[in-house]
């Protein structure tokens, strides 16, 4: 199989986990890397759904390895030694106890990223307990401020944690530790990652710009002009319309005065969208500045004419799925394998990375 994109040679171990180091490694091998998981033998994570569809899985290769067994720890530090960027997402401890952590692999591979993947980082009086992305938003502040006045906090799916907080520093973890041509560790925590995405909020705070409360800001749902509305047909379309001119717009284009103060603008702005369904809304305001978009499903948002041109979303196999994300001019990235089956790869990763090719 011809493989693309920007990363293309460069070799990746993953340690088979859930979510947030699988998705790194997802987006390693949409970028080009052969990246290689190496499976347990027996049963998956009661989370795992059918491996055929397991996304987090596309674009990669599988080994078995039993930790358990001499051999199979020598199976994953052979792979390591031949190896760029080795990632592994279990507790603190786990890798060492089963003699796959940085020590045994960097001694293999001087050169070797050893990236890791915790919610709590490698240390810290949390580091050792159980968490979950809900956890680690609470702790870093982030989940305090997503909600509305008066309301509790509101949880983002595991999207802004696990996967903002902790998938995606955990690539730019690697990629720089590449970049610097030493071979080190990387110790992304999700709550670190998750602290750091809050870096603007904490700047305006100490501006006095910004109130340490739910759904009084700007950008929080406490200003009528950037807040979620319910159409005539129970959907929703969500307003962004922050600069003056384009909040003339899209209050033209509602039919409002722009006049009053926010609870007049809430009532009168939450009137009108009432009064139609969303997508006649849609065709309202298509084409103009007013900030106004349409809140799609799941479901829905392959099918809107915008990503649909940008191909945001592609077909493989009869499973509609995100494409490869960002796009590069010189070195565009594709999917490549559908997801691996547990252990499919083994002979031909052995073959290939054991033989020095």
């Amino acid at each position: 199989m011809v493989v693309s994109g920007p990363l293309h040679g460069l070799r990746v171990v993953e340690l088979a986990g859930i979510g947030p180091a699988p998705f790194a490694a997802m987006l390693l091998a949409d970028l080009g890397a052969d990246v290689v998981r190496v499976d347990r033998p027996g049963p998956g994570s009661p989370l795992t759904v059918d491996p055929a569809r397991d996304l987090l899985n596309r674009g990669k290769r599988s080994v078995l390895a039993d930790l358990k067994t001499p051999e199979g720890v020598e199976r994953v530090l052979s792979l390591a030694a031949r190896a760029d960027v080795l990632i592994e997402g279990w507790r603190p401890g786990v890798a060492e106890r089963l003699g796959v952590g940085p020590e045994p692999a960097l001694a293999r591979n001087p050169r070797l990223v050893y990236g890791r993947m915790t919610g709590w980082g490698q240390d810290g009086p949390l580091a050792r307990t159980a968490g979950h992305d809900i956890g680690y938003l609470a702790l870093s502040g982030a989940l305090h401020a997503i909600g509305r006045a008066g309301g509790p906090p509101q949880v983002p799916v595991n999207l802004l944690g696990d996967f903002a907080g902790g998938s995606l520093y955990l690539v730019v973890g690697v990629l720089a530790a590449l970049r610097s041509g030493r071979g080190q560790v990387v110790d992304a925590a999700i709550v670190d990652g998750a602290a750091h995405l809050t870096t603007m909020l904490s700047g305006l705070l100490a501006a006095g710009a910004w109130r340490d409360e739910r759904g009084v800001n700007l950008l929080d749902t406490g200003a009528p002009f950037y807040d979620v509305y319910e159409t005539a047909d129970g959907r929703h379309v969500a307003v962004g319309a922050l600069e003056p001119r384009f909040f003339a717009e899209f209050a033209r284009l509602l039919g409002i005065t722009p006049a009053g103060d926010h609870a007049q603008l809430r009532e009168r702005i939450g009137r009108a969208f009432a009064g139609r369904t969303r997508d006649e809304w849609v065709k309202i305001f298509a084409g103009s500045d007013a900030c106004v978009a349409p809140v799609l499903s799941l479901g829905e948002a392959p099918h809107d004419p915008h990503l649909v041109a940008r191909g945001t979303f592609t077909q493989r196999d009869g499973v509609v799925q995100p494409a490869p994300a960002p796009r590069f001019s010189g070195t565009p990235a594709a999917l490549g394998r559908p997801p691996a089956l547990p252990g499919q790869h083994t002979d031909e990763v052995l073959a290939e990375w054991e033989a020095g090719s």
